[in-house]
């Protein structure tokens, strides 16, 4: 049995995979990188829709710059770093749009976008509470590895396995097998 591969270097193999064109390579990054990204950009107190918009333009920030990455190795670093600057664009914009309003518009209109602004507040914040809820109830080690995932800054699986005292290797399938029982979990309690 080989030794692991050391994340910067497989981060250094994917991407070079992915810009030939191998969407499994693709489908990797995306799956080890999204859940810290969309941490990221949820930091930013934006709205699910607008955090995956945060993120799927930090991908498509990857794809335009695939060649001129200087450092593939920082690859994690990179995305997260680029998912802030867009979660912050985003929230900038939603900002100014509100702070844009025409002032002499009846005060109807912008009590509409008020009570629409304050509606998807509570229903973020009810989806936040079903969500950790959700994770609540999940045993070790889901909780303490979603959590994990979810809360912090990008936290390395290296970290992730001395927390959970577990091989470096098992924390990606964990994480899977992890997510697959919250999505359940959630949509069970959704529905």
């Amino acid at each position: 049995m080989s030794a692991p591969e050391a994340a910067p270097v497989r981060h250094v193999r994917l991407l070079a995979a992915a810009a030939e064109g191998d969407q499994a390579a693709w489908a990797e990054l995306v799956d080890m990188f999204s859940p810290a990204m969309w941490a990221s950009a949820r930091a930013y107190d934006l709205n699910g829709a607008d955090a995956d918009d945060a993120v799927q333009a930090a991908w498509l920030r990857l794809l335009e710059n695939l060649h001129g990455i200087h450092d593939p190795a920082g690859l994690g670093r990179w995305l997260i770093t680029t998912t802030r600057r867009e979660a912050m664009r985003i929230s900038r914009e939603r900002r100014g749009a509100r702070l844009d309003a025409d002032p002499d518009a009846p005060r109807a209109g912008r009590a509409v976008l008020a009570d629409a602004d304050a509606a998807e507040r509570v229903l973020d914040a009810e989806w936040r509470a079903l969500l950790w809820k959700a994770v609540d109830a999940m045993g070790e080690p889901c909780r303490t590895l979603l959590r994990l995932l979810a809360t912090g800054p990008a936290t390395s699986t290296l970290q992730i396995a001395a927390r959970l005292g577990m091989p470096r290797g098992s924390v990606g399938p964990t994480r899977a097998r992890c997510l697959r029982r919250l999505r359940a979990v959630v949509g069970e309690a959704a529905s």
